[in-house]
Parts: C-alpha cells; structure tokens; sequence
C-alpha cells in the first residue's frame, strides 16, 4: 500500500496543540488594512482553535485520523 501524502496547504495553515486540538489562524489580516481599526487589526494577530465541525476534515488532510 502507497503511503497516504499529507496535505501540502493544510499542513501550512493548520498546527495542533499539545492536547490535540486544532489552531488556525484568523483571515482578513493580510491585505486592505487601512479601513480596518487597530483594534480588528490586533485581534485577528492571535491564533484560534477551528470549530469542532471542521476538526474531523482537517485532521484527515494532516493525515492525523
């Protein structure tokens, strides 16, 4: 049997906690930010656990299931 090939751009967006949970980080933060205030600014900065509907797809793209 092939071996199963993680997901090149999910293993660049997603990253998993020492507790297995799954962290994402926030959109929005890379273009257009002069309309947005500091406050939305800083708050898309920090990182974010996914939604537990998402865990299951995301896990299978890291190959993780």
């Amino acid at each position: 049997m092939p071996k199963v090939k993680t997901n090149s751009s999910a293993k660049k967006r997603f990253a998993l906690t020492g507790t297995g949970k799954v962290v994402r980080r926030h959109a929005y933060h890379s273009h257009i930010l002069t309309k947005k205030t500091k406050k939305q600014k800083r708050n898309l900065v920090h990182v974010a656990i996914a939604d537990k509907t998402n865990v299951k797809q995301v896990r299978e793209l890291l190959c993780l299931r």
